[in-house]
């Protein structure tokens, strides 16, 4: 069987979902299926891998030729080891590859998530015709990956491209990393509902208090946006400062990797102008025009099949080992 007539399983693992689709290699899902991740992580979400595999391959009545999966990282691609999922309880230094490989007798293709989403614009969404990309992705955390000259890179550990961890102020807040000032503490969801809410602490008044219900932990950076678009001043000037921060990170990006296109992805981007008008204000104003003349910022494509597609992009170029 070659790579163009074979089918492949392909593996979406989230913290809240585990998502399969069998495919062909023209990129048609032939069935999807979606499994909730396990709550107490460890055996109980490798099981539930499993399950969502064998249900996808018996609802397509075919057999697969091989397994890609994308998992959240740090991880080792080329050993096929999921180092820490922080999302998936209990799974630390997991061979994912080799379980599966066990399991179904198939060659396993493992990647981290956001390097792949990165991988899966480019094939087939926002990135496409660019051969000098970098995804990010604005969500519970920020995630990225960079494509270089159409080589996804990967590093000599598989840990490269972890963009969300760039320090863009040198004493600010503490991330879960150990690292200060990095962008996720700064233009996350958590980080602008966090914002917002210390705002309205400090006295300022805001349209978000009654949104909540009074209840200040209901804030999230969806409301925050809602309120935004309302005319909110508290709510307005937090995404200033999320696109402010996040475009200084995105200007060192070009300076490190020179790209034709940024495509950002994740829930927070579905703000839209009040997040990409302050990062591209800040990038334009902070990086030399050369820099940022030739190089588009653009929301991603793929919603939530970037996954499943940058799983397919991972089969089909070999971008990782198994």
């Amino acid at each position: 069987m070659t790579a163009t007539d074979a089918h492949i399983a392909l593996v979406d693992l989230g913290g809240t979902q585990i998502r399969v689709a069998i495919s062909d290699a023209e990129g048609n899902f032939i069935t999807r299926v979606a499994h909730s991740t396990p709550p107490e992580g460890g055996q109980a979400t490798i099981d539930a891998v499993k399950r969502a595999i064998r249900q996808a391959i018996g609802e397509g009545g075919r057999s697969v030729a091989s397994i890609a999966i994308v998992a959240p990282g740090p991880l080792d691609p080329r050993k096929g080891i999921v180092i820490h999922a922080p999302n998936v309880p209990k799974w630390r230094n997991i061979p994912l590859s080799a379980i599966l490989r066990e399991e179904f007798s198939v060659p396993v293709l493992l990647g981290n998530d956001a390097s792949l989403a990165a991988l899966g614009e480019q094939w087939y969404g926002a990135g496409q015709g660019h051969h000098d990309l970098i995804y990010l992705t604005v969500s519970t955390g920020i995630g990225g990956g960079v494509i270089s000259d159409d080589v996804l890179l990967i590093g000599a550990h598989g840990y490269a491209a972890e963009l969300g961890h760039n320090s863009v102020w040198a004493d600010g807040p503490r991330c879960n990393c150990g690292n200060r000032g990095c962008v996720e503490t700064l233009a996350s969801g958590p980080a602008i509902a966090r914002q917002a809410r210390e705002a309205i602490r400090a006295g300022r008044p805001s349209l978000l208090t009654e949104m909540a219900g009074g209840d200040l932990e209901a804030i999230d950076s969806r409301l925050v946006a809602e309120a935004a678009r309302r005319g909110d001043t508290v709510a307005a000037n937090t995404f200033k400062r999320a696109g402010y921060f996040l475009g200084v990170a995105i200007t060192n990006f070009l300076y490190a990797f020179d790209p034709t296109v940024v495509v950002l992805g994740g829930g927070v981007t579905k703000a839209g102008p009040l997040l990409f008008d302050p990062v591209t204000a800040t990038v334009q104003s902070r990086a030399p025009r050369a820099y940022w003349e030739h190089c588009e910022i653009v929301p991603a494509a793929l919603g939530e099949d970037v996954g499943l597609r940058g799983a397919l992009a991972l089969y089909l170029s070999g971008a990782g080992l198994s």
